[in-house]
């Protein structure tokens, strides 16, 4: 009798994972957003996280503003973790491009980016910047997302 109700009890288990297993369909279940994040995950030792904030606004955000004019980027972000775990990023930085193509090589496109940036924070600027932040960041992590809307 033990045997069979123990028999039973996996059974029952077995089914019941059975029909937790689902499997989500694309356009059906969720679907994909057009274009996609650039997301950096840096790990900024925490005595400089104002400092590396105060040079981000100096130094990349110029550049994020030329891009988003000619229509590279549509958004960007920097989002900053409350509380702090050694080797894990506390600073993300994101960038949204509304469609892939936008990372396609344009030579008249990337140049003029390159003259406006340039003009706002010069070339030296931007290396003396980023010499500061090698003695307090660690790049993590840098990926490209895609955001999903699930349906209701």
């Amino acid at each position: 009798m033990i045997r069979i109700s123990l028999k039973l009890a996996a059974l029952a288990a077995t089914i019941s994972i059975g029909a937790a297993t689902a499997y989500a369909k694309q356009y059906v279940d969720y679907t994909p957003q057009k274009g996609l994040w650039e997301i950096n995950a840096i790990e900024v030792d925490p005595n400089h996280v104002d400092e590396y904030l105060t040079g981000l606004r100096q130094s990349q955000l110029p550049t994020f503003e030329v891009m988003k004019s000619h229509g590279v980027i549509d958004d960007y972000r920097v989002v900053v973790r409350t509380g702090y775990v050694k080797g894990s990023p506390n600073v993300l930085i994101q960038v949204h491009y509304p469609s892939a193509a936008m990372l396609d090589p344009d030579k008249a496109r990337d140049m003029i980016i390159d003259k406006e940036s340039n003009a706002r924070f010069s070339e030296e600027q931007n290396k003396a910047a980023v010499a500061n932040y090698e003695k307090y960041r660690t790049f993590i992590d840098d990926a490209m997302w895609t955001d999903i809307s699930f349906a209701k």
